[in-house]
């Protein structure tokens, strides 16, 4: 990414991204909440998120010879996010696993996730756009 974008934008960029496929995990669980046999999915990202940010260094291991792989904040582009089958959720008589409670809630939560992410970094780009004009 270029420079003029620091590692803050970048980071609510991809949160931005990975809010939205979460979402669609979400969306998905709610739709399937009637069909036989369907097992929920979760998607974890928040860590892998931490670990690409890694700001201070203080989650990167260093290496003392040149063999040794390197071990830390990998690029945020890269980030994938860990989708897997809900090993919480509850079997119904017909094998589905989605609560609908539990979906109802966490769509709620990642809404607002998603917003508050989205105004910061329309916060972040009017600032440069300020700084860009010179305050005109």
């Amino acid at each position: 990414m270029s420079t003029l974008f620091d590692k803050t934008t970048a980071g609510l960029a991809t949160a931005i991204n990975m809010r939205m496929m979460k979402q669609n995990v979400i969306q998905s669980n709610i739709a399937n909440a009637e069909t036989p046999g369907y097992a929920a999915k979760k998607m974890d990202f928040e860590e892998a998120l931490a670990r690409a940010l890694d700001v201070d260094g203080l989650r990167s291991v260093g290496t003392s010879h040149g063999d040794h792989f390197h071990v830390g904040g990998g690029s945020i582009s890269k980030i994938r996010p860990d989708i897997y089958d809900n090993p919480l959720g509850q079997i119904s008589n017909d094998g589905n696993t989605v609560d609908m409670a539990s979906e109802m809630a966490s769509l709620a939560e990642n809404s607002i996730m998603y917003k508050a992410a989205l105004q910061l970094i329309n916060k972040k780009m009017a600032s440069l756009k300020y700084a860009a004009t010179e305050g005109r």
